[in-house]
C-alpha cells in the first residue's frame, strides 16, 4: 500500500508538471502578428516567440542595443542590423513572423514634442526611423503617425508642445518634425503629424459609440496609483480612425484592429526637476490628458503611474532613446548651452531596463559635473521616495503585476553595442 500510495503521488507530480510544461509552450506559441520578435542572446542561433505584451526574451533577459551615431547617418540602420543579428527582428516578414513591424501596421512613433532647442526628440533621428520603416522589405503600404501631447500648457513657450519648433534638435537647428514629415509627403508618403495638444481639452467617447470628434477618452475610475486612464483619439488626414487605446477603427465592419497599430516610443534622455529623470517610462506623460483629469497622470508618476497607462492602453513594440544630446542638469527642457553631446542612440523592448542602464551609466556620469547637481537623485538604485529608482520601480511592478516582463536587475539585462555582446 505504502508503494502504491509513492507511486500514486510520483504520478501526480509528474503530471502537474507535464500540465505546467504545455501551459508555457502554448503562452509562447502566440499568432504572429500579436507577438514582438526576439530571443536570447546566450543563443544567438536560436529564436524563441514572445507572449503579448512581454517585450522580452522568454529565459528572463531584457536586451538593450547601442549605437554611436549623430543622427545624420546610418545609425539607425546599424541599431536594427544588431537586433536583427541577435534574433530581435524590425520587420515582420515571411521569414520573420515575430517581427516588431508589418508592412501593413500603422506604426505610431511617440515623441516628446514639448520643448524646443535640445528638449525634444532629434529631428534627425526621427527621419532616420520614418525611413526605416519605409524601407519595410516586403513594401511599406501601412501609415506612419508622428505624435505628442505637450499638454496645452508649460514647455519652451508655457503653451504646450509643437512639432514646428523654429529651433530644434538637429544638425541644422532650422529642420522641425513637421519639415521632416513633409518631405516624406512631398514623395507621396503616408507620413502624417498629429499633436494632441489641439484637442487634449476636448473630452469623447471611442469611435464604436458613433462618436468621430477628435479628442481624449476618459475613464472614471481611479487606479491605486492615483492614475485616472485618459488617451487620445483622431483621425489622421489620411483617414485612418484612430484609437491609443483600442487600435484602428473600421468603419465598414464597425470593429477596431488592435494588433496593426504600433507605438514605437521615442524619448530623450534628460534630468527632470520633480522625477529626476525623464526617459521612456516618462516620456508616456505625452499619452494622456492633464487637463482633463486634473492633473492626475502627472501626479501619480511618482506612484509608478506611467507603468498602469502603458498596461491598460498600449505598450510600445520598440523604444528608442535619443541620447545624441542628453539634458544632464536643469531639465526637462534642455537648452542648447545646457546639452551634452553625447552621440548615442538605444533601443529596448523593456522601457524599464532601458531608463535603468541609461540614467545610471550615461546621465548620471555627465550630471555629476555639474556642482549641486541632481546625480544622487537620479540613482536608479534608489529606494526612497523622491529618488528616480523608487518611482521606476513602483512602474516596474505595474507592468509586472500585468504579466509583462520587464527587469531592474542588471544580471537580467545584456547590453548589445554595436554588435558587441557585453
Amino acid at each position: 500500500m505504502k508503494k502504491t500510495a509513492r507511486n500514486s503521488c510520483i504520478f501526480l507530480v509528474a503530471l502537474a508538471l507535464f500540465g505546467i510544461g504545455c501551459a508555457r509552450n502554448m503562452t509562447l506559441s502566440v499568432p504572429p502578428a500579436s507577438t514582438p520578435g526576439g530571443g536570447s542572446t546566450q543563443n544567438p542561433g536560436e529564436t524563441e516567440q514572445y507572449t503579448p505584451g512581454q517585450n522580452t526574451s522568454a529565459q528572463g533577459v531584457s536586451m538593450i542595443f547601442v549605437e554611436n551615431t549623430d543622427g545624420t547617418d546610418d545609425g539607425v540602420r546599424r541599431l536594427l542590423s544588431s537586433m536583427q543579428s541577435h534574433q530581435l527582428d524590425f520587420y515582420q516578414t515571411p521569414a520573420s513572423p515575430g517581427g516588431l513591424i508589418a508592412s501593413t501596421d500603422v506604426v505610431l512613433l511617440k515623441i516628446n514634442a514639448q520643448w524646443a532647442e535640445r528638449g525634444g526628440t532629434n529631428t534627425d533621428l526621427i527621419r532616420g526611423v520614418i525611413q526605416a520603416v519605409l524601407d519595410h522589405p516586403g513594401g511599406f503600404q501601412g501609415e506612419i503617425i508622428v505624435a505628442d501631447n505637450g499638454q496645452a500648457q508649460f514647455g519652451s513657450l508655457r503653451n504646450g508642445g509643437s512639432l514646428d519648433w523654429a529651433d530644434t534638435n538637429s544638425a541644422d537647428h532650422r529642420t522641425s518634425t513637421m519639415d521632416v514629415i513633409r518631405s516624406f509627403q512631398s514623395r507621396g508618403y503616408r507620413v502624417t503629424g498629429v499633436l494632441w495638444d489641439d484637442f487634449t481639452t476636448v473630452r469623447v467617447q471611442e469611435f464604436s459609440g458613433g462618436d468621430m470628434t477628435d479628442g481624449f477618452v476618459v475613464e472614471d475610475f481611479m487606479r491605486p496609483t492615483g492614475f485616472e486612464i485618459s488617451y487620445p483619439k483622431f483621425t489622421t488626414e489620411f483617414g485612418t480612425r484612430v484609437s491609443f487605446k483600442e487600435g484602428i477603427w473600421n468603419e465598414t465592419n464597425r470593429s477596431y484592429n488592435r494588433e496593426i497599430l504600433k507605438v514605437i516610443n521615442m524619448p530623450v534622455l534628460k534630468s527632470h526637476g520633480l522625477f529626476q529623470v525623464t526617459a521612456a517610462v516618462k516620456n508616456y506623460m505625452g499619452v494622456p490628458s492633464d487637463r482633463l483629469t486634473n492633473r492626475r497622470p502627472h501626479n501619480s508618476v511618482g506612484r509608478g503611474g506611467m507603468g498602469t497607462l502603458m498596461v491598460e492602453t498600449r505598450i510600445p513594440v520598440l523604444n528608442i532613446l535619443d541620447m545624441i544630446w542628453i539634458g544632464p542638469d536643469q531639465g526637462p527642457r534642455n537648452t542648447y548651452a545646457m546639452a551634452r553631446q553625447i552621440n548615442k542612440i538605444a533601443a529596448s523592448t523593456d522601457p524599464v531596463a532601458l531608463d535603468y542602464w541609461a540614467a545610471k551609466y550615461i546621465l548620471i556620469p555627465e550630471a555629476a559635473r555639474f556642482p549641486g547637481g541632481r546625480s544622487a537623485s537620479m540613482n536608479p538604485d534608489g529606494t526612497e521616495p523622491g529618488t528616480f529608482g523608487h518611482w521606476l520601480r513602483l512602474s516596474m511592478h505595474e507592468l509586472q503585476n500585468a504579466g509583462v516582463w520587464t527587469t531592474m536587475n542588471e544580471s537580467e539585462m545584456r547590453i548589445i553595442e554595436g554588435r558587441t555582446l557585453r
